[in-house]
């Protein structure tokens, strides 16, 4: 799109509102948040609620407009446990008066109420997987609670979640696995806007060589310790195999974890951003074993020529080109795994492959997307583009 083209889209809208489920941290979702904000620096911002000084500067300098839900008791803590609230509470939020309405989401956001003449772009992240696809994971067991209670629960919010699909005009996924389940489950199309994991793209001269002498001989997990990113995988390959594992992260799986590794596997708990590009560039290898919606660690992996060991499934199929910036492996397995990874160890990678990859995934390239989502939209309610 054309800068004089973007000024006058941009122009166009002087009341924006943008809507995010709950703003307790920073994450990928939070992420395409500060770029949505960047893009529309004039945006009031809506949510469930939020925890003071949990965001980034960019996020909680902006106008904060919160549910109900905010004067629940230990919010901080227990705020998914007032799931059930969170259809109501979203649409409680009044958008009259506002030019355009855009809703970062993956739980409730995009089941906001917006006048019919009001154009409503939804950036979905994911349908809410514990209730969709991911259910049985998240809610494993056959005790009193999961055969009774929950299902429950879990059927009014499908029903919510699917009768308030049409409430959208233009769906924009983060990856086209999103987008299959976008339309499974709520019967919509969605066009594939990649979240800005790079400030700029990358050129070769960027790129650390991905076979050069500050490559380390040691395997990288960079990730939040829970049951479905699937880290015991890569904690079986390695106890298996001998090789060196560096685990960066924290979770409520640390200390089965911990339990499970053997020496050769090295857990460090919270890292910065300085030592996380670290670890990317003298790592032989980024695992990513379970399956993604998108993944961010990826893509920023390979800006810093980090190869990835990628389960071949889900968003990292989008991210990842197999033998040029990282190795597929085909089952959920511990010998599959390590297979792929003495896959990665017989290839030589170059460092033009990863910058022309990661390129597609920069800031001005997902302003771009949105901006065009944001056309379709006015289309869609009537209004001239």
């Amino acid at each position: 799109m054309k800068e004089s083209r973007k000024k006058t889209v941009l122009n166009k809208y002087q009341r924006v509102a943008i809507i995010h489920d709950w703003l307790t941290g920073m994450r990928g979702g939070e992420v395409v948040l500060e770029a949505l904000l960047e893009l529309f620096p004039q945006a009031e911002l809506f949510t469930l609620l939020h925890i003071p000084g949990s965001c980034s500067d960019l996020i909680e300098k902006r106008p904060i407009h919160t549910s109900f839900i905010q004067k629940f008791p230990l919010k901080s803590k227990l705020y998914r446990h007032y799931l059930p609230f969170f259809p109501t509470a979203i649409e409680e939020f009044d958008f009259h008066g506002f030019d355009l309405v855009i809703s970062s989401s993956h739980c409730v956001a995009k089941g906001v109420i917006v006048p019919p003449d009001v154009p409503h772009v939804s950036f979905v992240h994911s349908p809410m997987r514990y209730v969709w696809d991911m259910y049985r994971q998240y809610f494993p067991g056959k005790g009193l609670l999961q055969r009774f209670i929950i299902p429950f629960f879990a059927n009014y919010l499908r029903t919510w979640d699917a009768a308030s699909a049409p409430r959208v005009d233009d769906y924009v996924s983060n990856s086209a696995f999103v987008g299959r389940r976008i339309r499974r489950f709520y019967g919509r199309q969605a066009t594939v806007v990649h979240p800005p994991c790079l400030e700029v793209g990358p050129t070769a001269r960027d790129v650390p060589d991905p076979e050069g002498p500050q490559r380390q001989d040691f395997y990288l997990v960079l990730s939040a310790l829970v049951p479905y990113k699937r880290i015991d995988l890569a904690v079986e390959a390695f106890n298996a195999s001998g090789r060196k594992l560096i685990i960066a992260g924290k979770g409520p799986e640390e200390k089965k974890l911990k339990a499970m590794a053997k020496q050769n596997v090295e857990f460090l708990g919270h890292v910065d951003k300085a030592g996380i590009r670290s670890l990317y560039e003298t790592s032989r290898g980024l695992l990513f074993p379970g399956v993604e919606d998108f993944g961010i660690v990826p893509v920023e992996a390979q800006a810093a020529g980090c190869p990835v060991i990628a389960l071949g499934k889900g968003g990292a199929l989008e991210t990842v080109i197999n033998g040029k910036t990282g190795v597929f492996f085909e089952d959920e397995s511990a010998k599959s795994l390590n297979s792929a990874i003495e896959q990665r160890e017989a290839l030589r990678f170059k460092a033009a492959d990863f910058a022309r990859n990661a390129s597609r995934f920069s800031k001005d390239a997902f302003h771009r997307g949105m901006l065009l989502s944001v056309e379709r939209a006015q289309k869609s309610v009537g209004l001239k583009v």
